[in-house]
């Protein structure tokens, strides 16, 4: 999940997180048959922000295409473990140098083996500053990553990272700078994805032909070339040469784009879609009356935002006028009201499906709308602000809602503004350029507290990782290391819970809500699941 779904950046509100959803005009027809004459399974997605590579990719939509397309290391199991995937083994004695023993059987869809020089590539080609990749700052504990990203203003020392040695064919030695007891866990995330030779030309840049149709090693292969901003549609097909689990009774897979998530609802009821998992809020009402047992209500691990831009306009730098502005929100009857109950108010920077939690951490996060005027007017807060948010992903009610609050509870002027995709907004932030209060999603990336803490509000993150307020805090960032080099997982546990209530106190972010995923498909298919990154296990989809 940037939010990353890039920890992502979640596009649709999870039915309503960061993530954008789906559907580019024209997405009411039955998105064809594919080659062969098999008509596809159908998902929607919002249209990914960038190109598709694994190592620019940090927000769920670009995401889920490729989690289809590669198989990481690693995957989580019931108990958010990580549980060898591409890897035969990932093992230390000390937390600080980790091996990684590849699984032979894994090809390239092209036919060739995939080594351990193909994670190295990728890494280093992710790190170097040069390249501008949105995920390099996932690499910043590999030993030798200052040398490859020094930092804005300075130039790179070296091309590769030292910490990285290609031991052998199956063998990837990887060097920390300190000891880091979940990195294990960090390698299920797309930037740790492997990279081919062929994705990178001889100019050293990442190839465009390759964006358009990435050559991957895990389930399915991408059919034909990806033009972004004019195909509604990525097809795939199952790789026949894949040795893991296979999907039964069908090959071909189509993600159809959307712009908006009523939209794909709408053909969803009417069977031209087959999975929907960002329902908008205005279906989840009636979902389960329309749906039957083919909708899902689960746990969700994500967290729903205001973003705050700290760092490039000045009118919320006075932490009171934060604190005021999150007093100011009631949490409670958006979650009832508008998400008809499927969301909890958020009371933490660590969602409840995470060890860390802390029930009733945010004492600013309680509605007391009284109090909340008071320290707003005596912090001289601003008297108009815009909230932006991206319309393609269902989230225009509860930002009404939100706006609604502040202008009944804080006496001021709220300008919601909608950007048409989630694309657009990520992009202003990115920029620097859209300097008001902005809806911000965030799926995990991987299970562990850090997590919910590293790629938001670290300073390396800013400008490389999904940090788009600016907020920089040296004791926080001293207490997040303290928690990565923990040798003891219940110590390291309690470093992060420090660390986040420097988030709490100082408020970069204001928590509203804790998702839970709400999806449903089709009468066409069947087993439809999510797993702890909110994309399908598509091995276990079965056509009905």
């Amino acid at each position: 999940m940037r939010v990353t779904k890039g920890a992502r950046i979640v596009a649709g509100t999870a039915l309503l997180a960061l993530a954008v959803a789906a559907c580019g005009g024209g997405a009411s027809d039955n998105g064809g048959t594919a080659a062969g004459g098999e008509t596809p399974v159908r998902m929607e997605v919002g249209e990914p922000q960038k190109m598709l590579y694994p190592q620019d990719t940090t927000e769920t939509e670009g995401a889920e295409v490729l989690a289809a397309v590669f198989s990481p290391l690693v995957r989580y199991d019931e108990n958010k473990q990580p549980v060898e995937e591409a890897a035969e083994s990932i093992t230390t004695t000390d937390s600080k140098v980790w091996t990684i023993k590849l699984k032979s059987n894994y090809t390239w869809h092209d036919g060739a083996p995939v080594k351990a020089e193909d994670y190295a590539r990728a890494w280093n080609f992710a790190a170097l500053q040069d390249n501008a990749m949105s995920s390099s700052y996932f690499f910043g504990r590999v030993d030798g990553y200052a040398d490859v990203h020094p930092g804005e203003g300075k130039t790179p020392t070296a091309k590769e990272m030292k910490g990285l040695k290609v031991v052998d064919d199956t063998t990837l030695e990887v060097t920390l700078t300190a000891p880091f007891s979940q990195f294990k866990t960090m390698l299920g995330y797309t930037a740790f994805y492997p990279l081919p030779a062929s994705a990178i030309g001889a100019d050293g840049k990442l190839s465009p032909a390759y964006g358009e149709k990435p050559i991957g090693q895990g389930l399915f292969k991408v059919d034909k070339p990806y033009k972004k901003g004019t195909d509604q549609t990525i097809e795939l097909s199952v790789y026949d040469k894949f040795t893991g689990k296979k999907p039964a009774g069908w090959t071909k897979l189509q993600f159809k784009i959307y712009t908006s998530s009523e939209t794909a609802w709408n053909d969803l009821q009417a069977e031209n879609l087959d999975i929907h998992d960002s329902l908008p809020a205005t279906a989840i009402s009636t979902a389960k009356q329309v749906l039957g047992d083919r909708y899902f209500d689960e746990p969700d691990a994500s967290i729903g935002y205001i973003g705050v831009p700290l760092k490039y306009n000045k009118e919320f730098e006075n932490v009171d006028v934060r604190k005021a502005i999150s007093m100011a929100i009631d949490r409670k009857t958006i979650a009832d009201t508008v998400f008809s109950g499927t969301r909890s108010p958020a009371d933490d920077f660590i969602n409840p499906a995470i060890p860390g939690y802390r029930q009733g951490a945010c004492a600013a996060c309680t509605y007391n709308p009284a109090e909340a005027k008071k320290l707003y007017e005596s912090a001289n807060g601003p008297k108009t602000m815009e909230l932006g948010y991206n319309a393609d992903g269902g989230h225009k009610e509860w930002i009404e809602a939100v706006a609604n609050n502040l202008r009944a509870n804080l006496g001021i002027e709220v300008t919601p503004k909608p950007f048409e995709k989630f694309q657009g907004i990520l992009d202003a932030l990115d920029a620097k350029e859209y300097k008001g209060l902005f809806r911000m999603g965030w799926s995990i990336d991987y299970p562990a507290a850090e997590n919910y803490l590293t790629p938001i509000f670290g300073t390396g993150a800013i400008g490389t990782g999904s940090n788009y307020g600016g907020y920089s805090n040296k004791e926080f960032d001293d207490l997040v290391a303290k928690g990565d080099q923990a040798t003891d997982a219940a110590e390291g546990l309690k470093f992060y819970q420090q660390a986040s209530d420097i988030l709490i106190k100082e408020l970069p972010y204001i928590p509203v809500y804790f998702y839970r995923s709400n999806f449903g498909h089709s009468t066409k298919v069947k087993n439809v699941k999510l797993n702890l990154l909110n994309q399908i296990n598509w091995a276990d989809v079965e056509k009905a």
